[in-house]
């Protein structure tokens, strides 16, 4: 297939499912499908970052939920407006910070602090491999969490009361886009040179570093750059809870996106977007009814009640990764030519399937 007919396919179908987004936000504002959206379009960038790190480049990070943090404290902070911030900080004599920037421009702000932290404990901690790497990468994310409720810093932060009435995007269609754009650069970045480094750091490290790759830079640009998003994608998730607080960034969301990861498919961009929405849609929608006492005339279901969805939710997750090892997509990503391949090959097996019955 030729290039510019699937720069064409490709763009139609992606103006299609905006406009399907924009006609659901003018409509359904608040429909539980809008949720999933929401939050599915966040937890892929976030997804992603991660993937960048742990996919792409080797490196086995689990501190993506501190850099989340950082990203939605930063953005909470400077979209307050200051008229609001005398009830926002009634504890703390209206807070530090007396301005408020755009959204947009506080977004890249937040990914920038995230991006910088990750710089200052990089050198350190990328010194370490596998297993340290996770605890050290970890320790940090507890450490910020712990520091975001110090009430010392509670001008800035707010101590361990909540951040509000910051600003707030409506509908889904902004963390669409904003989602769209952030993963769409990640992609070329991956295709450069700087990402056949990574997986070059990846597959083997003295190979890679006796082509001349400095390993040192490219892990912390790697690291970097995966922070980045990640902060990015902690505002996204502020703005989504409408709340700031630093319990809501435990570990626990960290080992949230690492399982979409290995869902979707270790070094899979595709995968870790697809793995996304299922986990959103199956933890969020899908399975709720499970959390509701049901009747049968006048026979009670067992089981049924609060927070049984999450243990059907656990055995599905076990049953997807016994029967796909490699998560969903494996280490493969979204082609037009795999959809339409799969397509012939479909139709030619029901056109031999229907010619062995006829001579049957």
């Amino acid at each position: 297939m030729k290039t510019k007919t699937k720069i064409i396919i490709n763009g139609a179908l992606i103006a299609l499912l905006l406009s399907f987004i924009y006609f659901l936000d003018v409509t359904q504002p608040t429909s539980m499908l809008s949720t999933v959206l929401k939050k599915g379009a966040i937890y892929s960038l976030v997804a992603v970052s991660m993937n960048l790190l742990n996919g792409f480049t080797g490196l086995f990070s689990l501190g993506q939920a501190g850099f989340m943090l950082l990203g939605a404290y930063t953005y909470g902070i400077l979209t307050i407006p200051v008229e609001a911030r005398e009830s926002v900080y009634k504890y703390f004599n209206g807070g530090l910070v007396q301005f408020q920037l755009p959204s947009l421009v506080a977004l890249v702000l937040a990914g920038l602090v995230a991006a910088i932290f990750a710089f200052l404990i990089g050198h350190p901690v990328l010194k370490l491999k596998s297993d340290y790497l996770a605890i050290a990468t970890l320790g940090f994310a507890e450490i910020i969490r712990a520091i975001a409720q110090w009430d010392k810093l509670g001008a800035i932060t707010n101590g361990s009361n909540l951040l509000k009435k910051f600003t707030k995007f409506q509908g889904a269609l902004p963390y669409f886009i904003i989602a769209m754009i952030c993963i769409a650069t990640i992609v070329l970045l991956i295709k450069s040179t700087y990402g056949r480094a990574f997986k070059a750091i990846r597959d083997d490290e003295i190979a890679a570093e006796a082509m001349g790759i400095n390993l040192a830079r490219h892990k912390q640009m790697a690291f970097i750059i995966s922070s980045f998003y990640a902060g990015v994608g902690g505002a996204m998730l502020a703005m989504y809870q409408t709340t700031v607080q630093a319990n809501a960034f435990k570990s626990a969301m960290t080992y949230e996106i690492l399982l979409i990861v290995v869902l979707g498919g270790i070094g899979s961009i595709t995968g870790s977007i697809l793995g996304s929405f299922l986990f959103v849609a199956s933890s969020e929608w899908w399975l709720r009814f499970l959390d509701q006492e049901m009747f049968i005339g006048s026979f009670k279901v067992p089981l049924l009640r609060s927070g049984f969805r999450m243990v059907v939710f656990s055995v599905v997750i076990m049953i997807v990764v016994l029967f796909f090892r490699q998560g969903i997509m494996g280490t493969r990503e979204y082609s037009l030519e795999g959809v339409v391949n799969w397509f012939k090959k479909k139709k030619k097996f029901s056109s031999k399937k229907a010619g062995r019955v006829n001579n049957g």
